[in-house]
């Protein structure tokens, strides 16, 4: 086991000169308060209130203590999204729900998530106002002429006698994702530039004695190895910004108890506060000079046996119960019981659900959509506006933007590296499913059919792909509809990003499927079976390892 991941005892007596700094951090918390998954009305090990046990457990063994958030806050679960709908329409004032828990629980910093602008610049003001702390990003910064209230790029804590910095970062990819009203009078630079700012600044106003990053992006590529360096640049961060001792980084919902890289510790907590990211800095003053002496780090896991917070829960309550008020709304019929839990191996109604929705209001010829909920069911009957958003859990935009067949081929190409490449014999054996890329990653098309060969290698695998009985030909004009964040080049798919955008929703895309099945248009009974992964033997291998996936609880 790599050093990095051992917890120094806090029993150790150090002598003196000598103390460890503990800094506890959240990141993509994504509106999860309550232990509770909105989607299917059942418990869920995740969710602030029962981070909050962890982090009064981490505090009262260490008070020398600090607690970040990487971002990706106000946004996400039903609590959140009603409350922040209601806002944005100006008929709530009440304070932002998780600001309020995260003040409660003494919150040092946050960095500013890149979904933190899904509703907007009034949203975003409101959420401020409700924090008692600040929300920093060091290259998020006011363009010319903004009325805007700037970022922070960093703030200073001082703890036991040690100057403490803690700058932040925001991934730039926003303006590819958002709509420019949602970030008008902000401007998105370089992590690097930005951090070489604030160490400078830094260095010649306060001179600390540690440097913390708390960033909302990834380290640089993704899994695969694909170069998303302009999304995800923490890493290059940590490469090429001396005087660095610890990053704390977020959004790619990924969990990484900590390693070394250019000789600094990051770490990255679980997604929906399924964990808690716990760093120990052990800090020693040589010649009245307090330095690093070795540090660690690991995430401590939500389990069934950790307790929820009850003063959390109370802050939280009524904003749980308008969510429910919300989701139990009906809004359609079900002719049939549907399920998500093969919906990333084989074609599903439910996905069908959401590529009507995405045709419909886009007016495209293809559109490409993910599973991102497996775990949602739908039984036969009414349905709900809880069945109905769990089929879009993410608060997307809706893109029409003008294609070709060869946009479309490439498109899939990039989403079948979701699969791993077997021959006619290991096809039947497995495991098929490729660990390495994140599963909302994968895009199914619907306006074509297609199949994608196992037997092939990456980048040749999408076979038999027709457009209206025809081959499809790469210089065949297609409106094609993506969300916003596929149409800025996302998870490898490039080359959709600079494509001439021919329309765009004001709406979120969950928002879209409420009024589409809210007209009581049915959900489809079948799917229309326009694609599928081929060998033939390989789908049962396919559905045993996402059932696995299911079983354990694993929304990647």
């Amino acid at each position: 086991m790599s050093r990095i991941l051992l917890i120094l005892p806090l029993s150790l007596a150090l002598h003196a000169g000598e103390f460890t700094l503990r800094i506890a951090a959240t990141t993509d918390l994504h509106g999860n308060l309550y232990p509770y998954d909105y989607y299917t009305a059942r418990p869920a090990e995740r969710g602030l209130a029962k981070i909050a046990t962890l982090i009064k457990k981490a505090r009262a063994e260490n008070p020398q203590f600090l607690l970040l958030d990487a971002g990706d806050t106000i946004q996400g679960a039903p609590l959140e999204t009603v409350h922040q709908l209601a806002v944005r329409a100006h008929k709530s004032a009440a304070p932002d729900p998780m600001m309020t828990a995260m003040n409660a629980l003494g919150y040092d910093a946050m960095a500013v998530g890149n979904h933190e602008f899904n509703y907007g610049l009034s949203n975003i003001k409101a959420a401020r106002e409700t924090a008692k702390f600040p929300w920093l990003s060091a290259n998020t910064v006011l363009a010319a002429g903004s009325h805007e209230k700037a970022f922070a790029p960093y703030v200073v804590k001082t703890i036991n006698g040690v100057k403490v910095a803690i700058i932040g970062l925001t991934t730039p990819g926003v303006p590819s994702w958002e709509e420019p009203d949602h970030y008008r009078g902000y401007q998105f630079e370089s992590g690097v530039t930005a951090t070489q700012r604030a160490l400078a600044d830094l260095k010649t106003t306060h001179k600390p004695d540690v440097v913390i990053v708390v960033a909302h992006s990834g380290l640089g590529s993704d899994s695969s190895g694909a170069d998303l360096s302009h999304e995800n640049m923490v890493r290059q961060v940590a490469e090429r910004v001396p005087g660095i001792d610890a990053i704390i980084y977020g959004h790619t919902h990924l969990e990484e108890g900590g390693k070394l890289v250019n000789g600094v510790l990051v770490m990255q907590p679980k997604n929906w506060g399924a964990s808690l990211g716990v760093m120990d800095l052990v800090l020693s003053n040589s010649g009245g000079h307090w330095q690093v002496k070795s540090k660690s780090s690991s995430v401590w896991k939500v389990t069934k046996d950790v307790p929820a917070d009850p003063e959390i829960l109370k802050l939280a309550e009524p904003y749980h119960a308008a969510a429910e008020t919300y989701l139990s709304t009906n809004v359609s019929d079900a002719p049939a019981q549907l399920s998500g839990r093969f919906c990333r191996v084989e074609d599903t109604p439910l996905i069908d659900a959401i590529q009507i929705v995405q045709l419909h209001y886009a007016k495209a010829d293809v559109s490409f959509a993910s599973c991102f909920n497996p775990r949602v069911e739908v039984k036969k009957g009414p349905v709900t506006v809880r069945d109905v958003a769990g089929l879009y859990i993410y608060d997307n935009t809706l893109y029409t933007i003008e294609g070709s067949g060869a946009m479309v081929r490439a498109a899939l190409e990039n989403a079948a590296r979701f699969f791993k490449q077997c021959s006619e014999s290991t096809c039947a054996q497995g495991p098929l499913i490729n660990s390495r890329v994140i599963g909302y990653n994968y895009d199914m098309a619907a306006g074509v059919e297609y199949e994608i060969d196992l037997t092939k290698p990456e980048g040749a695998r999408v076979v038999n792909l027709f457009y209206h009985g025809k081959p499809l030909k790469d210089d065949q004009p297609l409106r094609i509809a993506v969300n916003n964040y596929r149409a800025g080049g996302s998870a490898g798919y490039e080359m959709f990003k600079g494509a001439p955008v021919a329309w765009r929703s004001n709406e979120e895309i969950r928002e879209l499927i409420i009024q589409y099945y809210s007209d009581k248009k049915p959900l489809p009974s079948r799917a229309t079976g326009n694609w599928r992964v081929v060998p033939e033997g390989a789908l049962k291998v396919l559905e045993a390892e996402a059932a696995n996936e299911g079983r354990r609880g694993e929304n990647r």
